[in-house]
């Protein structure tokens, strides 16, 4: 077997070990927080996945992917929950309510 060959058959080899390992990236999410190098910072992809967690508790029939891609949603959702606290810096970034800050 001739140099030429082995190198395709390597290559071979080597992609399909890498589509066999699993992707091991997870985004870990607690109390609206993300788990990024090792400190846990408030991020927008946790801060939904929050809400949509409240929200399922407080009765309402909602996803995190329905939160995540129709912010019209969210906004609803935040008009009836702004009021719970683990929500609120959420919901002000969402603007709600609309008329925080309006007279200034």
């Amino acid at each position: 077997m001739g140099c030429s060959k082995a190198v395709p058959i390597a290559l071979a080899a080597l992609s399909a070990l890498a589509a066999a390992a699993p992707a091991v990236a997870e985004i870990k999410c607690q109390d609206g927080n993300q788990l990024v190098q090792g400190n846990w910072l408030a991020t927008p992809y946790c801060q939904d996945k929050l809400l949509a967690q409240v929200a399922n508790s407080r009765g309402f029939k909602t996803s995190f992917a329905a939160i995540r891609n129709n912010p019209n949603h969210k906004k609803e959702l935040c008009r009836f929950l702004y009021t719970d606290i683990r929500v609120q810096m959420t919901c002000l970034d969402a603007g709600v309510p609309e008329y925080y800050g309006a007279g200034r």
